[in-house]
């Protein structure tokens, strides 16, 4: 089958070098290509709002139209926005439904009322949201009043990251990393108890109206190279999440990067971090809203070298293994064929009832 890839990370300034999963898809069933946004992506670190503004809704219509009109036998969109243009176009224009299958399905949090609606008409016929918590899989169904058999967990990915920094043993530090849905509370009572110097590199606005204890620095608007040299640098990752119940995922890039670069991570046991970390093999899971869980588990990697190698060592050889490109590209390909064999089928049927009606005659 021949696949458009509609993903707003590439517009008409890199289209030209664009490559996405499509490269790790085993064997040659399926082609791709991409059709790009009309302008860059602002970076979420740079925006003002968390919601997508109208300027945006009307760049990514754009692009769900020119996807849409391209001679392809399905389209794969990632981000939620892109879904949702392409679901509503396919149902104003009337045209014969072409397979969707929406990558990176993450809305952050389930909005009720009217957007709830617009969701669930833009979205009826997308044939596979591809998500990367499970817990999501519930979540989305129940939003959206679909099936649960149309979302699949995949695990995120992140491509190798090149490890150019050794760990600070002069100077040890703890690493976090990361804003959204973050515990600093608790994370700053546990490394102020322990006398831990900290860094935390964090957007400003998840810091407002928290105090900052004196041993922790926060070095705002670096960038992600700074954030991978830090992680590289600091003896432990620690990832503290704040459980919500209208919160979907949180936390797994920062999981996923710090386990590909085969550091000692602990996170909180919520919004999917579960999913990534075995807990005693490849990482640490930590009670929610419990800063003393937090300090036993720091305290614990912070003085044991021996657990910390093992950690890291064991998370890197899982994440390699489950959250490379590699492993995405054939997940991706396992749900396109999928889908393809789905179309098959349907097409195949279609012809026998074609066959049955010429076989009776008109009265």
């Amino acid at each position: 089958m021949k696949w458009v890839i509609a993903a707003p990370f590439v517009d008409v300034t890199n289209v030209g070098q664009a490559n996405w999963l499509e490269p790790f898809v085993p064997g040659n069933r399926h082609q791709f290509y991409h059709v790009p946004r009309s302008q860059p992506l602002q970076k979420w670190h740079d925006r003002k709002s968390k919601i997508t503004g109208v300027k945006d809704w009307m760049i990514y219509w754009e692009q769900a139209k020119h996807s849409l009109q391209q001679d392809a036998d399905g389209l794969i969109t990632v981000f939620p926005q892109l879904a949702s243009a392409v679901g509503m176009q396919q149902i104003l224009c009337l045209k014969q439904r072409k397979p969707i299958i929406s990558w990176l399905f993450n809305v952050g949090t389930c909005s009720l009322g009217l957007r709830q609606r617009m969701a669930q008409l833009s979205l009826r016929h997308i044939d596979r949201f591809v998500v990367h918590t499970r817990r999501e899989c519930e979540i989305y169904s129940h939003w959206l009043k679909l099936p649960i058999e149309r979302f699949e967990f995949v695990p995120y990915q992140a491509p190798n990251i090149k490890i150019e920094y050794e760990e600070n043993t002069d100077k040890p530090f703890v690493t976090s990393l990361g804003s959204a849905h973050r515990d600093f509370p608790n994370f700053f009572k546990a490394v102020e108890k322990l006398k831990l110097p900290t860094v935390l590199a964090a957007g400003p606005t998840a810091l407002e109206s928290i105090e900052v204890p004196p041993l922790v620095q926060t070095p705002f608007g670096i960038s992600r190279q700074d954030c991978f040299r830090l992680a590289q640098q600091g003896r432990i990752v620690v990832v503290p999440l704040k459980p919500k119940d209208d919160i979907t995922a949180a936390g797994q890039v920062t999981i996923v990067e710090a386990m590909r670069m085969g550091r000692p991570v602990i996170a909180t046991r919520c919004n999917g971090a579960e999913d990534y970390i075995i807990h005693g093999e490849t990482g640490l899971l930590v009670e929610p809203n419990s800063w003393k869980s937090m300090a036993e588990a720091i305290e614990l990697l912070w003085y044991d070298d021996a657990l910390r190698q093992r950690l890291g060592q064991a998370a890197k050889r899982y994440a390699d293994e489950n959250f490379s490109d590699e492993a995405a590209g054939a997940n991706l390909g396992r749900i396109l064929d999928h889908v393809a064999d789905n179309v098959a089928d349907r097409a195949n049927l279609g012809r026998v009832f074609d066959n049955m009606a010429g076989l009776v005659s008109p009265p």
